[in-house]
């Protein structure tokens, strides 16, 4: 059996033909966040519509937290703290090493995020995470709510200011930086139950902030969801047939092909070339000829 497709020659020198994609657990209703706790030698990732956040290692599976608060994407900052979505809360937290947790953001000129969606760190310590409006449209990964703001990504510096610096989008969702941080990746998944066009768009980041939006690749089938990329700048993105490689000229390298709809992604291992992989109602991963970004 075949656990990729290559498409362009240089994606077969990315994958290892006797390292399959492996089911590590499963039973879960939507696995979602993936992030990689290497010091700790866990992954910690969410199963939202059951309100908690799992613990995976080689010793088995664990319940991190519960409730969890609906909590959907995380990411460590520069110190290493578990740093939070939380649709149920609509808010951003971080876990900081005592076990409290630090409200980083839950409004915006007065009124209240929808629900934060998933989050990264730029090079400069500032905190960034998409709001789109997904957990308060239904009650199954979070509560209906009336939505206040709408669907954007935010900036939080380290010094605690907040501002929206894409409002363009309809449903932001997935983000990352490229290994230098001159580029912004963003996915746009729109707006639930509407038919708005799905894609990935790349940013320059010039001073600091975004710029020169525009769209870097199309995912099908489904659309572009969690990403992340590698130590030569390729962008991963999760599809609806597993996870898509795509250079950083935008065209689709190769695919590894998974049995289930993938939500998100996250490199870890020893030596951050282990792909984990967050698919509906299982967690998976697969080993890499190829390192990811991962920090720290």
């Amino acid at each position: 059996m075949s656990f990729f497709e290559v498409i362009d020659p240089m994606f077969a020198t990315y994958v290892l033909g006797n390292a399959p994609v492996k089911r590590l657990a499963t039973g879960f209703d939507w696995t979602e966040g993936p992030v990689w706790f290497g010091d700790a030698g866990c992954l910690l990732f969410s199963d939202i519509p059951n309100n908690r956040i799992v613990r995976w290692s080689e010793d088995g599976v664990t319940t991190y937290r519960q409730p969890s608060n609906h909590a959907n994407g995380h990411t460590r900052d520069r110190q290493g703290r578990l740093v939070s979505c939380e649709h149920g809360t609509r808010r951003v937290t971080r876990t900081e090493w005592d076990g409290s947790i630090t409200v980083i953001a839950d409004s915006f000129q007065g009124k209240r995020l929808n629900s934060p969606n998933d989050v990264i760190v730029a090079p400069d310590g500032a905190i960034w995470f998409s709001d789109p409006h997904y957990g308060i449209m239904t009650d199954y990964e979070g509560a209906k709510a009336e939505q206040e703001l709408p669907c954007s990504v935010y900036r939080v510096s380290p010094d605690g200011g907040i501002e929206a610096v894409i409002t363009e989008m309809q449903g932001p969702n997935g983000l990352a930086f490229s290994p230098d941080g001159s580029r912004l990746y963003v996915a746009d998944t729109g707006r639930m139950f509407s038919a708005d066009p799905q894609h990935i768009r790349v940013f320059d980041m010039v001073d600091g902030r975004p710029e020169n939006g525009r769209v870097f690749n199309v995912i099908t089938p489904g659309c572009a969801d969690g990403i992340r990329v590698d130590s030569d700048g390729n962008l991963w993105s999760s599809a609806a047939d597993g996870v898509h490689c795509i250079a950083p000229d935008g065209h689709l390298m190769g695919k590894i092909l998974v049995p289930e709809m993938v939500s998100n992604i996250c490199f870890g291992g020893h030596s951050k070339h282990r792909l984990f992989i967050t698919a509906t109602t299982s967690l998976y991963s697969i080993v890499l000829n190829r390192r990811g970004i991962q920090t720290p």
